[in-house]
């Protein structure tokens, strides 16, 4: 399975944050994390393996969306500042509308991440 994790500036210290309490997890479930570069940056920063793309406002955005098209990423958390205005918005609400259009989850705050991150592993305890 992979994973997309983005996050804007304000959010990146919470993303990275919330891969390294998870790691066991997403470690043990075999699971690829893919990322934005600056979002990636971090999380290589903080020990973290994630094959990163380019920067959101570069096209990373798109790039992990073509991926989520293409049936290649499971599932998106992308923790978004609401508080911020962002010059890259029509490149995010296409990756949510492409998200949404083929039917791939989609965290947009750690609380919904967790409940995904929840809902693999159930479907992983259902699987063995």
């Amino acid at each position: 399975m992979k994973l997309a994790v983005i996050a804007h500036d304000g959010k990146k210290a919470e993303m990275v944050s919330f891969l390294n309490k998870h790691y066991n997890f997403l470690h043990s479930a075999n699971i690829t994390i893919v990322a934005t570069g600056t979002t990636g940056k971090h999380a290589q920063a903080a020990g973290l393996e994630v094959q990163r793309m380019l920067s959101g406002p570069q096209g990373g955005d798109a790039q992990i969306a073509a991926q989520v098209a293409e049936g290649l990423i499971q599932g998106v958390f992308f923790f978004r500042d609401p508080l911020d205005i962002h010059p890259h918005e029509p490149d995010i609400n296409m990756l949510m509308r492409i998200c949404d259009v083929h039917n791939v989850p989609l965290a947009t705050n750690p609380a919904t991440a967790e409940l995904v991150l929840k809902g693999l592993a159930v479907a992983s305890d259902d699987n063995n």
